[in-house]
């Protein structure tokens, strides 16, 4: 085998142990120890826990998960965590953008150009359940998430957990 192979087996190697002693760990920090893009992560994770669909549904998901009500965008770079609460507005593409539109904290343009995929997560998360879903870029990193709310029991909300299990379920099959 070739020193780049060798070297990319030690790090999915290091990506797999890390995951082996913390399971619901946050993923861009164990990919950033072990030196493999989140993408690379989400590969390794338990059977079920990623379903990967193509990005060509982006439109068809962010209509379909603007009808839930208010819901967590989370956009996660090296430098910030940046987490906004809100309904999806409407989208619409022009000038090489998706254009979001609409009275909610939630705005501006994504360059849904970059999306390669589409990660349906479901996976425990610091011991709780937790269900998203990751438009990932072709650099292998999340261009944002957009996640179920929790209650204020810190439960997820029944009825954006079943339109997630069953949006999930339908395009992942």
């Amino acid at each position: 085998m070739d020193t780049i192979g060798t070297d990319k087996d030690s790090r999915i190697e290091r990506a797999r142990a890390a995951l082996a002693e913390k399971p619901d760990g946050v993923v861009e920090a164990i990919a950033t120890s072990a030196d493999v893009t989140p993408a690379e992560v989400l590969a390794l994770l338990a059977d079920g826990a990623a379903k990967i669909v193509s990005a060509d549904l982006f439109a068809e998901i962010w209509q379909e998960f603007g009808s839930w009500g208010e819901v967590l965008m989370i956009v996660h770079t090296q430098d910030i965590v940046l987490e906004v609460v809100g309904s999806l507005p409407a989208g619409s593409e022009g000038h090489g953008w998706f254009n979001i539109h609409g009275d909610s904290p939630i705005g501006g343009h994504i360059r849904k150009d970059r999306c390669a995929s589409i990660a349906f997560i479901d996976r425990a998360f610091h011991g709780r359940r937790s269900c998203s879903i990751w438009f990932m870029n072709a650099d292998g990193h999340a261009m944002f998430k957009l996640f179920v709310r929790r209650d204020a029991q810190k439960e997820l909300l029944a009825d954006q957990l079943e339109k997630f299990e069953a949006l999930s379920a339908r395009l992942a099959a």
